[in-house]
Formats: structure tokens, sequence, C-alpha cells
């Protein structure tokens, strides 16, 4: 699970791009109870979702030309201009960046040697969400991936993450990433992996990245999304150890994940 102590390689931000923000917002408000505040006339229309007071993601419309709707995963960097000439020589791409956001921070957007869309985030007055592994916000992030060996030397090479593999069954290996130096297995462990299946890639799925947001019950979070135009692209389904998870699409076809944990 996410917390919001981040240290280099760990995911501290996440944001949505929608080609109509009011409806994003009418739609996440309605699943997880997220307000939404404005970050000001300059920012070109972005701001902030909130739940109790506390910032658990960022929301805008979409910037980019072609630019599908979609869950940005943003991961700590104390330098983002060294990581960017660290993502190049290790087969990524620079989408967008480094750049100043303000005085809240630095950011750069990437495209991993797959394809797969991520940016870094280097704090300024803004560390972070300032909620993550609590119930309605996000709580994990995964990457699905048409080449999971590559995958994870790239980002082994670009943040030093640690990983381990567990082997599901005799199809599916899950590997798990967490920050350098720190143990996989235990609570530091930040991201999954998974290598997209041939048929999967064959009906035009890509690499992508996207977000796990921690739910109460995860079927009736299932509908609740489903009713305001949610497409369920994997549905409710108990992991052993992990808990009950789902897939879905949001209304613009956004990919996101819902997971009511196992007790521990």
């Amino acid at each position: 699970m996410l917390t919001t102590q981040y240290v280099p390689g760990a995911p501290n931000w996440l944001d949505l791009g929608a080609p109509d923000l009011d409806a994003a917002v009418a739609f996440y408000g309605g699943v997880f109870g997220w307000t939404f505040s404005s970050a000001g006339p300059d920012t070109g229309g972005y701001g902030f979702f909130q739940l109790d007071g506390k910032t658990v993601a960022g929301a805008g419309p979409l910037t980019e030309e072609g630019a599908s709707p979609a869950w940005t995963v943003h991961f700590h960097s104390s330098d983002v201009d060294a990581l960017a000439k660290t993502v190049e020589r290790a087969g990524g791409t620079v989408r967008f960046g480094p750049c100043d956001v303000f005085t809240a921070g630095r950011l750069a957007g990437f495209t991993d040697p797959a394809g797969a869309e991520f940016a870094v985030w280097q704090p300024g007055d803004v560390q972070g969400m300032e909620l993550a592994g609590a119930s309605n916000a996000v709580c994990w992030t995964e990457l699905h991936t048409t080449d999971a060996a590559a995958a994870k030397d790239f980002y082994r090479t670009v943040f030093g993450w640690e990983t381990v593999d567990n082997v599901m069954d005799e199809h599916l290996v899950y590997t798990v990433a967490s920050p350098t130096g720190t143990d996989p297995n235990g609570d530091a462990g930040h991201a999954g992996i998974m290598q997209l299946p041939a048929e999967n890639v064959a009906a035009g799925s890509t690499s992508e990245w996207h977000p796990y947001f921690a739910v109460e019950d995860c079927d009736t979070t299932v509908a609740a999304s489903t009713e305001r135009g949610a497409t369920v692209v994997v549905p409710p389904e108990d992991a052993e150890g992990i808990g009950r998870l789902a897939m879905l699409l949001d209304p613009f076809g956004a990919p996101y994940a819902l997971l009511t944990p196992s007790p521990r």
C-alpha cells in the first residue's frame, strides 16, 4: 500500500487527463466522494481532487496533441533534469519538460521503451498527494506491458527499483517493485509489473500504467461506477492474500482499478 512518506522512485502524484473535466469531476465525485478545487486561473483548468480537505489527485483537460484520457502516475525525483537524461540513455523518450510548475515543483513526462507513459515530480512547495493508502485514495500502481523483462530493466536503471518476481501460475508472473534499498516483499512495495498476454496485444492492448483505488466494498463501488457510465474490464474477483479487486474504464476511457484489501 502506498503512503505519503515519499522517497526517490516512489509514486508521489497522480493526475487525470480528461476530455470533459466537468463530467470527470461529477463521475469521480459520485464514485469516491471527491470534491474538486481549481488550482487557479493561470493553470489551464487544472485542479485537485480532494477528500475531507486532503488532495488525493490532480485533474485537468487533455493538453498533449493526440492524447487519450488516462491517469498518469508520477514518481518522486530529487533531480528531474538528470533523470530525463537517464531515461533517454535507457531507451525511453521525453514527452515534455523538464519544467517548473510555478513554485510547486518541477515536472517532466516520459514514455518507456514499450510505450507506457509516466511522469516525474520533483517537489517544491507541493510534496505530493496528501492522502494515499486510505479508502477512496490511490493505494497501488500497476504497469501492464508488452515487454515485462525490458520494463524491469528500464525502471531499475531509471529509478533504482528493487524487484521480485512472484509466480502466480504457469502463465502469470507478477513483479513487485519498491524503492532502492527496500524489500519489495515488504510494506515498501509500490508497484506491480505484468506482461500483457499475447491475445490481449493482438486485440489492441498497449502498455500503460494505471492506479488502484482502495475502497471499502469493491462490488458496491463497481456498481456505482457502472451506474455512472464506467465499463468493467475485469469484474470483481478475489486475489488470495491481497483482497477483492476489479478493473474498469471510466466514461472517457481512462483505466483504473479498485481494491478492497484483505485484512492484515
